[in-house]
């Protein structure tokens, strides 16, 4: 046969049908594998944990939009959950312990703000941290400071949810909007309901939350009980963050607790 014809099977060789189906970008995008990109959203993320010997997070919601040397009070939630992040990677079990596991790792959104100083803080102190980070229309960007190997990025909110409780041994929320209402009231009412774990919940800065949210409202008109109210705490700064969480029973080795 002449080289200048084609194969007789070159239509077969070049057909969308022959390629290789975990090489076929454009079947694994089709609607009907919307199921297997989910659960390789949450394997690759999971296996890279394991790798890491993370088995609990703690993590950290809080708004996108503060900055370091912000207005108001930025500075001050800012420099908080910087503090925070490295005290509990310190105190918590974020650096490798004798079993080779770390507990209490610092896990965050991501993007920056609040979830930029989390991570800053455990790299502070050489602390690996991880970051949730998802895809939007106008694009997130991750922070410098989570631990790139455990920088992820998602496609579902609900899988990045998923990995943001399924750790969590606990959660603690600064100052936010609409992103982080909702994330704070996710894990709330998977705890009011026990679909998850009794996880101490902090929230910091009372007097802004209190002024968002009329909690006390919410009971008066019968929408929750009194003791939904018991779920969260509040605090002011980074020890006392710590302190609301041991005394709400945050799983940490007696050694450290002794030595924070």
């Amino acid at each position: 046969m002449s080289s200048s014809q084609p194969e007789p099977n070159a239509a077969q060789l070049i057909s969308p049908a022959y390629r290789l189906a975990a090489l076929d970008q454009d079947f694994l995008l089709s609607s009907s594998m919307r199921g297997v990109r989910f659960l390789l959203e949450f394997s690759k993320v999971d296996e890279a944990l394991t790798a890491w010997g993370v088995r609990s997070t703690l993590v950290v919601f809080g708004s996108a939009r503060i900055a370091e040397n912000g207005p108001g009070r930025q500075a001050e939630w800012y420099a908080a959950a910087r503090a925070f992040g490295g005290l509990v990677s310190q105190r918590g079990g974020a650096i490798h312990t004798a079993d080779r596991l770390r507990d209490n790792v610092i896990a965050t959104g991501g993007g920056p703000g609040i979830m930029e100083a989390a991570n800053r803080g455990a790299a502070d102190v050489g602390a690996p941290s991880i970051g949730f980070n998802i895809s939007l229309p106008h694009e997130q960007g991750p922070n410098p400071y989570s631990t790139p190997e455990l920088t992820f990025r998602f496609h579902y909110f609900a899988m990045r949810k998923m990995h943001l409780a399924m750790r969590a041994n606990a959660l603690v929320v600064f100052p936010g909007g609409f992103g982080t209402l909702d994330e704070l009231f996710e894990i709330l009412t998977l705890r009011q309901t026990d679909k998850s774990p009794r996880i101490p919940v902090v929230l910091f800065d009372e007097t802004y939350w209190r002024s968002v949210i009329n909690f006390d409202a919410l009971v008066e008109a019968g929408m929750v009980d009194a003791a939904d109210l018991e779920i969260f705490r509040f605090a002011g700064s980074a020890e006392e963050i710590w302190a609301e969480l041991l005394a709400c029973g945050l799983p940490v080795a007696a050694e450290r607790v002794a030595g924070s």
